[in-house]
């Protein structure tokens, strides 16, 4: 049993760890910026450490800052969360030469599994299936283009180290081309200090459909089931829901049994999910492993009644799995909740929260930092909340997070609360008809 562990992480995910470590009995540590004093992560945990000041490399993504916390408090175990150092194989391997447990895959493990390049050649090796594209990184403009005539376009450039849409670009017609490979690296150079990009063949109507696995350090593997993550904006994901209305028991089995076979190929330690894209016919094709905890993992523990960060501090203090599969018992669906306006193409709208009321009832989820009078900083990540339903069925789970949405008030910012509420009346939507282009043809009223 770890005795301490410290959250390398702020915002709702940090608060989520506290409230699961208290119920196991385990010390916590928060870490925070100065822009970040006033968070209830800084409240609820048992103690605080000040990192740094609120640019993320000054802070959350700066490890001897965090690693001096770590020597401070005497932690025994690192919590990443997601996002910043979660899929860091330094830190991970710091964390390793220190003694300290880092609570997610080894370094090895998310060196083969984070690099996108690396992935993708494990699971050909491993007979998943994968998407047509370049083999390793691209080395110029040039060999993009080349590439790209005899693949035939659209085709999209992918940072290998990025995730969240960042270095992300699809091109459809060679004059397109230079503009997209340049800024691609440009902000891929910029989120992740690593530039390199790589091109794939991009899938058009595709649906994102992601299996939750969980493996343990004795070789055993496991899937929980699938998440639909379609309802995205510039591959931002903004609804998510479990089971996703295309899935059939076979083509789950088939996906389950694909995603069991990629965590199974590094040995994979921890919990973490195989994102796919799936087409009409339901073919699918592996994307890539995020070897973490997910912004939307919380639909999962809906409909299987598990607490995944427990599942995934038990893993890492060596406690077997059952090797047991789980398929979704019931109907959830995520909202993410965020400080933008809807109104004006999403820009965020940071600022102090003046009025708070949070919808509640039956089978309504909030998870959330903020609190009236708390100030959304600038500097971070514009989420700040999870609204999920759960239901027998789907159109009750929509129905519960229609009314949830029209009780949740926020007031002194802007947030996709108005947008949700639209979604979840769209007759698309709510027939289960959409993928990851819907909000391409999405207009607010």
């Amino acid at each position: 049993m770890f005795k301490k562990i410290l959250i390398a992480n702020r915002g709702e995910i940090a608060l989520r760890v506290i409230r699961t470590c208290r119920e196991m009995g385990i010390k916590t540590v928060a870490v925070y910026s100065t822009a970040d004093r006033d968070s209830l992560h800084v409240r609820f945990a048992d103690e605080a450490v000040c990192i740094g000041k609120p640019q993320s490399s000054d802070s959350y993504l700066n490890i001897p800052h965090i690693m001096a916390a770590v020597e401070i408090t005497n932690a025994d175990a690192v919590h990443p969360g997601y996002g910043f150092l979660a899929e860091n194989a330094k830190f991970s391997q710091i964390c390793a030469d220190h003694g300290i447990k880092f609570i997610g895959p080894t370094s090895d493990m998310i060196n083969r599994m984070g690099d996108k390049i690396s992935a993708k050649e494990t699971m050909i090796k491993a007979g998943v299936p994968v998407i047509p594209g370049s083999e390793g990184l691209l080395d110029s403009l040039e060999q993009a283009k080349d590439i790209a005539r005899d693949m035939s376009y659209p085709v999209i450039l992918k940072a290998t180290a990025g995730g969240g849409g960042k270095g992300m670009r699809i091109v459809w017609e060679e004059s397109e081309m230079e503009r997209a490979y340049n800024t691609a690296k440009a902000e891929a150079a910029a989120a992740f200090k690593n530039d390199g990009i790589y091109m794939e063949k991009f899938v058009e109507e595709p649906r994102h459909i992601e299996i939750q696995v969980a493996g343990d350090q004795y070789g055993t593997v496991c899937h929980m089931g699938e998440r639909d993550c379609s309802i995205q904006r510039r591959h931002q994901k903004l609804v998510e829901e479990s089971p996703s209305p295309f899935m059939t028991p076979e083509l789950r089995e088939k996906m389950g049994e694909a995603a069991k076979k990629a965590a199974g190929a590094i040995n994979y330690e921890s919990v973490g999910t195989i994102e796919f894209l799936v087409d009409k016919h339901r073919n699918f094709y592996f994307m890539e492993m995020n070897t973490r905890i997910q912004v939307e993992h919380c639909v999962t523990e809906e409909v299987i009644n598990f607490d995944l960060i427990k599942e995934q501090i038990k893993i890492a203090m060596g406690e077997k799995i059952s090797g047991r599969d789980y398929v979704p018992q019931l109907h959830a669906i995520e909202c993410r909740i965020n400080a933008e306006d809807p109104y004006n193409d999403f820009r965020p709208s940071p600022g102090r929260i003046t009025v708070l009321h949070q919808p509640g009832g039956h089978g309504v989820r909030v998870d959330s930092h903020v609190y009236a009078g708390y100030v959304i900083p600038p500097y971070y990540d514009s989420m700040i909340g999870k609204l999920i339903t759960v239901a027998q069925t789907r159109s009750e789970a929509i129905d519960t997070m229609y009314r949830a949405l029209s009780e949740y008030v926020i007031e002194g910012v802007k947030t996709t609360i108005p947008f949700h509420l639209q979604l979840m009346k769209n007759e698309r939507f709510r027939s289960g008809d959409f993928n990851t282009k819907f909000l391409e043809t999405f207009k607010m009223q």
